[in-house]
């Protein structure tokens, strides 16, 4: 059975395989350190199943705004819903930290996460044009009311 905690600093290299196999261009080490160190908006959830942690969910709390900043789950435990079990734990934090809105950019390429986002009543905003640097693929912002 998966569990969803709040991040430690004991995660970073559990939460580096998923983001190296998860992203062309992976956030660093010092990267995620620097988020639960320094920022003090950052939140971070980790899905930890079997004591090996198999996804994590970056947000930031800015105000009454929620941005979550990254999202990946270990493709060995994707199509179980814990992408959707974290997601929905994320936005449950950000409802109790006050967040009335939240968004997130996410590849036009990748209509999986779209799809599961819908599922939560995020709705296209907008696009950032060439929004990553790996390829120059546009972003799909996405949003949704929380209150």
């Amino acid at each position: 059975m998966a569990a969803i905690r709040q991040m430690t600093p004991a995660d970073v290299e559990g939460v580096m395989e998923v983001e190296k196999i998860s992203f062309p261009v992976p956030w660093s080490e010092e990267t995620f350190q620097k988020e639960m160190d320094d920022n003090p908006y950052a939140h971070y959830y980790v899905v930890e199943e079997g004591g090996r942690i198999i996804g994590y969910c970056g947000l930031w709390l800015i105000i009454d705004e929620a941005h979550v900043t990254n999202i990946a789950i270990h493709p060995d435990y994707r199509g179980q819903k814990h992408g959707e079990n974290l997601f929905r734990h994320t936005c449950e934090q950000a409802i109790e930290h006050g967040a009335i809105q939240l968004s997130l950019e996410v590849r036009v390429s990748n209509t999986a996460a779209q799809h599961m986002y819908r599922k939560f009543g995020l709705v296209p905003g907008g696009i950032r044009k060439r929004y990553y640097s790996d390829n120059g693929e546009d972003a799909l912002v996405m949003w949704v009311g929380l209150k």
